[in-house]
């Protein structure tokens, strides 16, 4: 696995002084997965758990629907000026009768780590179906439990610390024990790190969770959660409109502005137990 933290020389800049010093940054290498031998997509990644970033990104884009829909997943040959592999480059062999990839599925060009669905072939490809509908979904939350899942999230943030520049999500049972949190320079690799692991450990459909995310709640995350059968996603910022309509259509509870002890539900605040 490569590093997650990169050392670098710079000039401190304060309101009295210069003074240089190394700083510490997190480290963004790309990731090519392939399918079948086949490219699929790049992505740019904080590395690690890549394992769990292909299947979480297969299984969000509609490829695989549990952890037997894949054979293997190996690091390709691949070395750095100095001869040493350099884990980037990812291929997935799919289960016997287990259908490729869809020319829908293929980026066009790099994902960058700000970016979810674009460099989709075409616009018919950008909304899902999802084989987890997560609107039947009966889970209970309690807003004191939901209240704690920011804090949670931010303690579990271990590179963030030390450097201030990645995204992190997690996901949470209804109590709020985490299932998994995972860090990422791209928000949505973050998710697809944590539905990845929820997928491996036989968490999908991932009924009665809570998808915690450090940043806005976007149309892409949203889509992620239903295509993971996540009945409720909830975030530290604003989402966007289409990310609210999604999420209605798809009977998803949607949370925004989670600080301190207030928030806002969007969508289905039916599974909220209010007094």
């Amino acid at each position: 696995m490569g590093r997650l933290t990169a050392r670098r020389r710079i000039l401190r800049l304060g309101p009295d002084r210069a003074v240089q010093r190394v700083d510490a940054l997190a480290v963004e290498e790309p990731l090519e997965l392939r399918v079948g031998g086949q490219a699929l997509s790049v992505t740019m990644r904080t590395p690690g758990h890549d394992v769990e970033l292909a299947h979480g990104f297969l299984l969000t884009e509609g490829v695989i629907g549990s952890a037997a829909d894949v054979a293997t997943a190996r690091y390709c040959q691949g070395t750095d000026p100095d001869g040493r592999q350099t884990y980037n480059v990812l291929d997935v062999a799919l289960a016997d009768g287990v259908a490729a990839p869809g020319p829908g599925v293929a980026r066009n060009f790099t994902t960058t780590s700000s970016c979810g669905v674009c460099g989709k072939g075409a616009l018919e490809s950008v909304r899902l179906r999802t084989r987890h509908c997560p609107a039947g979904d009966a889970v209970v939350l309690d807003p004191a439990v939901l209240r704690k899942l920011p804090g949670a999230l931010r303690s579990a943030q271990r590179v963030f610390d030390s450097t201030g520049g990645l995204h992190a999500a997690g996901l949470y049972e209804s109590d709020g024990t985490a299932v998994a949190v995972r860090e990422d320079v791209g928000r949505h690799n973050a998710v697809d790190k944590v539905l990845g692991a929820a997928l491996l450990a036989g968490r999908v459909p991932a009924s009665a969770t809570v998808l915690m995310v450090s940043g806005r709640a976007s149309f892409e995350l949203v889509q992620k959660a239903a295509m993971a059968g996540v009945p409720t996603l909830a975030a530290v910022s604003a989402p966007s409109s289409l990310a609210a309509e999604l999420a209605e259509d798809e009977g998803i509870t949607l949370i925004g502005f989670l600080r301190g002890d207030s928030m806002n539900v969007y969508t289905r605040p039916d599974r909220l137990k209010l007094d």
